[in-house]
């Protein structure tokens, strides 16, 4: 069973930023693609952003597009979505999930197929 354990969250002000790691409970890293959904109250949340398992592709919501950016740090067996210009509309709780090898940040950031693994999440809350 492998545990992704989230952090980085908290209380930020309009326009702040914050970076969100998400380390899983043993080194395979690079045998998962890993993605970040939010959930923000009364939504059925989205795909915030998606990292293949080689790091060669990323995806991006439309609503965080130019503002965040995704990474890998195999070394430090650690992803990072870095975001920027926050909004009151980025507040929501982020949850990191990780899926096979093979696949694509399309089916899981878009398609939104089912994870194999589930972090317990981290809150954001931006303020105006």
């Amino acid at each position: 069973q492998l545990q992704l354990v989230e952090s980085g969250g908290g209380l930020v002000q309009l326009g702040g930023s914050l970076r969100l790691p998400c380390t899983p409970s043993r080194s395979t890293l690079e045998y998962f693609a890993i993605g970040w959904f939010r959930q923000p109250p009364g939504t059925e949340g989205e795909g915030v952003s998606c990292i293949s398992a080689t790091a060669g592709s990323t995806y991006y919501a439309d609503s965080v597009k130019g503002r965040s950016t995704i990474s890998k740090d195999n070394a430090k067996n650690t992803v990072y979505l870095q975001m920027n210009s926050l909004k009151p509309e980025d507040t929501a709780v982020y949850y990191c999930a990780a899926n096979h090898f093979q696949t694509t940040v399309q089916d899981m950031c878009v398609t939104r197929i089912r994870p194999d693994y589930w972090g317990q999440g981290t809150q954001v809350a931006v303020s105006a």
